[in-house]
């Protein structure tokens, strides 16, 4: 929602800028997402002219030289192309200097070879309204080089708030303007609704039927005669402009206006085209059809509420009104209608016609039937003031008032309790009279929080967003002698994600959903390819749940580089969910048949870019590859303490010859390696490398507790071997293979250098010898030394040099 602060400040004016209010409001659960500017800028150089002479430009037939009067015994030129302006007209102009609502800059130019030193202004051209036919006509009696901001609202702030399910109210100018004044203490302005001068009883010649009352709670209406259709003054136009509506009518104008003031949505119906005088809400019937203002035409449902008349339907209530009986620059009767309908139903049909309006969206969040009256009195103020209409005596209303006002006790020794800190109690009565709310011996719920507010842990939060989360000491909850602590999968997954984190992964957060697309784009084929589908998605985009991690990530890696960040390393933990029977006991629901798909704890991780920063050391550093994503990989598995293997292996995802399969006590955990090409080219990423891991095998496999052992008693003896292989024996077979033969004493084995020639590959790796209880000599090494060249020799190796 838009909130144009000079309409704010009608009502409540803080006297807090616009960043200190949005900071206010935010800090008391009105989230304000942005601040923006409306209108023009540079405003010493916007003032009220007076045109003195016109002349006709000497080589233009359309434009005109006229002197304007814009300040004490200061005369501009300015040439003007509107066919309206005339000799004695006060004006609005801009001066050089003057900045525009697109942000141009004014200047003093030649048109036609006349020089013009300025604009009269339309009032598009100062963002209060739509109409460039012509300039804007100014009273008379204001005085030539008067500031046009105290004439007109051509600049103001505007903030855009996030308003929350549970908070119709504040989707109106007052119910912020409530807020406002609990939060800061401004003076608030009476409710524009006070003073209605409509009138109770029947409505000679307007009858209404309402047939679905479980849909439509309150229906009302009341009917206008001489009704002249025209444009808004320039103040209303403001305000909607601001707000981010488009001025069309007075008539349809006043019902944006108060829609956007009380959160009301109106409708107005021509009540001459109505057939037969008479309404009826109805759900719709099988196929019907009816065009709606949009001009299109819709085919609706038993599930659609509409409106009626003896000819079919009119509009589609909540929703959206019918072009068969719009209000037209013919129209001089008017039926306004202010209604409160069922908020789940708006939604649904929102969402089946593909048709959200400002209307439904405040429906959808659940209107109170005493707002249809509060935008009636408004609606009924400014007809009978802008367009000269006379009200019919009488209200059509079907299902009103509204309940009675819930009481709720609210005990302060509870609101201590609950916040960790004493509230004073003059200051809980202050925030919650200034809220709305009565307070005497229990609280009285204002109608406008009816939903929202039903139990005294709802008062208490009322109190305590008010008067200041900020104020709320950091306190431990009541324990009752309860401890807690985490459980050993908590520890290992806390442990695994610190890990990452100090390896310079950050981590990622990715939806459960995803489109069906991205098994097709992931190259997946099997129980992977098999999604879990949703039977009521948000969107295509989220229509089954995610069989890996990959999906999500490959999406997070793409957002940042579109940013314009090159080196980029990514993790998530999450679950994924496979299509199949899960691989544990039952649950009571799968018992009854329910079958639930199997749920699995995933870590993934993918690396893009350069391992680290240039610099002037290193202006090439290497790139993410296989390597990086095994080392990261390694240091995850170290933290665990996970002792792993990896074995070659081919996936349709990862790239032929740089892929690997993780094992975990024997067992498949994952997989390692490159993505292929033609998968990261999905994404718009070059080479990509990671891994993932199902955790489900791996912490099961990890040891929490540390264990030490004597590492420095006894020396160590490090000798070198190296070893021709052929080429397609990998170098972990050839480690597994001498840390067998090297029995106890070899403690460790790593291969340190590769070389390749003829077929053959050459391996070298150090080995370090070590006995718990002596020191060895070369004797003791000698054995194992020849057992590891006679195992390695069974491979087809041999012992280089």
């Amino acid at each position: 929602m838009k909130l144009p602060l000079h309409w704010l400040h009608e009502y409540v004016n803080p006297g807090l800028d616009a960043f200190q209010l949005a900071e206010r409001l935010t800090m008391t659960g009105t989230a304000v997402d942005h601040v923006l500017t409306h209108g023009v800028s540079a405003l010493d150089n916007f003032v009220v002219g007076r045109v003195l002479t016109r002349e006709q430009h000497p080589d233009a037939d359309r434009l005109s030289v006229c002197t304007v009067a814009i300040g004490e015994g200061d005369v501009a030129q300015i040439v003007c192309g509107a066919p309206n302006v005339g000799a004695g007209q006060t004006v609005a102009v801009a001066s050089p200097g003057a900045v525009m609502p697109d942000g141009t800059r004014l200047k003093r130019a030649k048109l036609r070879g006349v020089v013009s030193e300025g604009m009269i202004l339309a009032e598009d051209e100062v963002a209060i309204g739509t109409d460039h036919n012509g300039i804007m006509v100014l009273e008379d009696d204001l005085v030539p080089g008067t500031p046009l901001i105290e004439v007109l609202p051509i600049a103001t702030d505007v903030l855009e708030l996030e308003i929350t399910q549970n908070r119709p109210d504040c989707l109106g100018v007052y119910g912020v303007a409530r807020e406002v004044h609990a939060a800061t203490g401004a003076e608030l302005a009476p409710a524009p609704w006070e003073a209605d001068p409509g009138s109770s009883g029947e409505i000679e010649g307007v009858r209404i039927d309402v047939e679905a009352p479980d849909l439509n709670p309150r229906f009302t209406a009341r009917r206008f005669e001489d009704v002249t259709i025209g444009p808004s003054p320039w103040w209303l136009k403001a305000c909607l402009m601001a707000a981010g509506q488009r001025p069309i009518n007075n008539v349809v104008d006043i019902t944006n206006f108060v829609m956007l003031l009380t959160g009301q949505p109106l409708h107005a119906f021509d009540w001459d085209v109505v057939a037969g005088g008479h309404l009826v809400v109805r759900r719709a019937r099988e196929g019907e059809t009816m065009v709606t203002l949009d001009d299109v035409e819709r085919t609706l449902d038993p599930e659609i509420l509409i409106i009626c008349d003896d000819e079919g339907p009119t509009s589609i209530a909540g929703v959206m009104g019918g072009q068969r009986s719009e209000v037209s620059e013919k129209t001089t009767t008017v039926l306004m209608e202010a209604a409160t309908w069922n908020g789940p139903n708006i939604q649904r049909t929102s969402t089946r016609l593909g048709l959200r309006t400002e209307a439904s969206g405040r429906f959808e969040k659940g209107l109170q039937p005493e707002q249809a009256i509060d935008g009636q009195a408004v609606a009924t103020k400014l007809m009978l003031e802008l367009t000269g209409a006379r009200l019919v005596p009488g209200t059509v209303d079907v299902g009103g008032p509204g309940p009675e006002p819930a009481r709720i006790v609210l005990r302060q020794e509870k609101t201590e309790r609950l916040l960790g800190t004493p509230v004073p109690e003059d200051e809980t009565r202050r925030i919650l009279t200034a809220l709305g709310f009565g307070v005497d011996d229990a609280v009285r719920v204002p109608y406008w929080r009816r939903d929202d507010v039903t139990r005294e842990v709802d008062l208490i939060e009322e109190v305590a967003r008010i008067w200041g989360l900020e104020k709320i000491p950091s306190t431990l909850p009541s324990r009752r002698g309860a401890t807690g602590r985490l459980t050993r999968e908590q520890k290992l997954r806390r442990r695994a994600g610190d890990a990452l984190v100090g390896a310079g992964v950050s981590e990622a957060l990715g939806w459960s959903f995803q489109s069906p697309e991205v098994a097709r784009r992931l190259r997946l084929d099997g129980v992977l390819a098999d999604p879990v589908r949703l039977r009521n998605p948000l969107s295509d985009e989220q229509a089954v749940m995610r069989t890996t991690l990959l999906g999500s990530l490959l999406d997070s890696l793409r957002h940042n580089r579109a940013r314009g960040l090159e080196d980029v390393r990514l993790f998530e933990e999450g679950a994924v969910y496979l299509n199949r029977a899960p691989e544990r006991e039952p649950t009571p629901a799968e018992q009854r048949g329910t079958r639930l798909p199997d749920e699995r704890n995933h870590l993934g991780a993918l690396l893009t870019g350069r391992l680290r920063p240039p610099s002037w050391r290193d202006e090439s550093p290497p790139a993410a590859d296989y390597f990086a994503a095994k080392g990261v990989l390694e240091t995850v598995l170290a933290a665990i303490r996970v002792d792993f293997a990896v074995e070659r292996t081919s996936e349709p995802f990862l790239h032929p010859g740089r892929a690997a399969r993780v094992l975990v006590a024997g067992a498949d955990a994952g997989w390692l390696g490159e993505l292929h090409p033609a998968v990261a080219a999905e994404w718009d990423l070059g080479r990509v490398a990671g891994f993932e891991l199902d955790l489900e095998v791996v912490l099961p496999a990890a040891r929490v507790d540390p264990l030490y052992e004597d590492l420095t008693s006894f020396p160590s003896i490090r000798q070198d071997l190296a070893f021709w292989v052929p080429a397609e024996i990998p170098a972990a077979k050839l480690v597994d293979t001498v840390r067998s033969a090297g029995g106890a004493l070899l403690r460790d084995a790593e291969v340190f250098d590769v070389y390749a020639a003829e077929g053959r590959i050459s391996l070298a790796l150090r080995l370090e010898f070590r006995a718990d209880d002596r020191t060895l000599t070369d004797e003791d090494v000698r054995g194992r030394r020849e057992k590891i060249v006679a195992e390695v020799a069974k491979l087809g190796g041999e012992l280089r040099g």
